[in-house]
């Protein structure tokens, strides 16, 4: 007796390969599972060498924002940040308070910058300090620039007012304008001008001296309504190599005085029939140059003319 076996193959389990059959001494179909023969097994996950890579990796990931999270508190702990600002710096409706000393790397752009009421504003550099200002196209207009050997500003005007509000100092390209009562200039050397200069008075201190001096050129002094010249309790002396020159085209030359002196004029000689002794006459040349001669009876200006040639 012997069981035939009819096979019918069919994959209907994976990794398994399912036989049918037929038994032929009890008339029944069977089934067997088989599984084939060399087949690979696959397993599912990470296993090896590349677990312990990735748990490497999130452990140096840990360790990072461990220390990013440290370095962060730490800056925030030194710069003293709060809500309010940060250190000395501080947020307020009217803009920023700096409280202390504070040193600026680059250039600050503001608006308006003001000291407290109790304390003054200082600007200090090793360098210098430079101030400007620019209209809407971020061309400058005005510059204030404090160096180490000038202060340096350039604008159109520059005006110095009092507190008042009143020009004291203006200039611009086409004059210097004084605006107080007084100029007084304090240097040993006095003032030196190029050109002229044009003002109502020239008075000395109380106890110094007045000098008007040209050195290498002339001196003049132009008035419309008249020249007048005083001194109260001293006297007035002009020194000239050349000639000195008093002239008037419409008036008179008047000399007021109790004694008028011209100790180097020139004197005529004393003839032998001279009657009057020790008394002279001044006499004038036709090119208005004077004279002393020894007086007489009658003139004797024409006896000493030759002193005229």
């Amino acid at each position: 007796m012997g069981v035939q076996i009819q096979h019918k193959c069919q994959e209907t389990v994976p990794g398994f390969r399912h036989v049918w059959g037929k038994d032929a001494r009890r008339g029944v179909d069977v089934a067997e599972y088989r599984r084939p023969e060399n087949q690979s097994v696959y397993k599912i996950g990470i296993y090896g060498w590349r677990k312990r890579c990735l748990y490497l990796l999130v452990l140096l990931l840990l360790i990072a924002l461990l220390v990013n999270f440290a370095l962060t508190i730490w800056i925030l702990k030194v710069m003293w940040f709060s809500p309010t600002g940060m250190g000395h710096l501080y947020v307020t409706e009217d803009g920023l308070r700096l409280e202390g000393e504070s040193e600026f790397l680059f250039p600050l752009y503001a608006k308006e910058i003001h000291s407290r009421v109790d304390s003054s504003l200082l600007l200090q550099s090793t360098q210098n300090v430079t101030v400007n200002a620019r209209n809407p196209e971020g061309e400058v207009t005005g510059r204030l620039k404090v160096g180490p050997n000038m202060v340096e500003v350039q604008s159109q005007q520059f005006q110095i007012n009092s507190k008042d509000g009143k020009p004291l100092f203006t200039v611009d390209e086409k004059a210097v304008v004084v605006g107080t009562d007084k100029l007084r200039v304090t240097g040993p050397e006095g003032a030196l001008f190029e050109h002229s200069v044009e003002t109502p008075l020239i008075e000395p201190d109380p106890i110094q001296d007045l000098r008007l001096e040209s050195p290498t050129r002339s001196l003049s002094m132009d008035a419309p309504k008249g020249i007048h010249i005083q001194a109260a309790a001293g006297k007035i002396e002009a020194l000239s190599q050349m000639d000195i020159v008093l002239h008037s085209s419409d008036g008179t030359l008047v000399l007021d005085a109790e004694t008028v002196c011209l100790p180097k004029l020139a004197q005529g000689t004393q003839g032998p029939a001279s009657s009057l002794q020790g008394l002279y006459e001044i006499c004038a040349c036709p090119d208005g140059k004077l004279y002393l001669s020894v007086a007489g009876v009658g003139t004797t200006c024409h006896e000493n003319s030759h002193i005229c040639l």
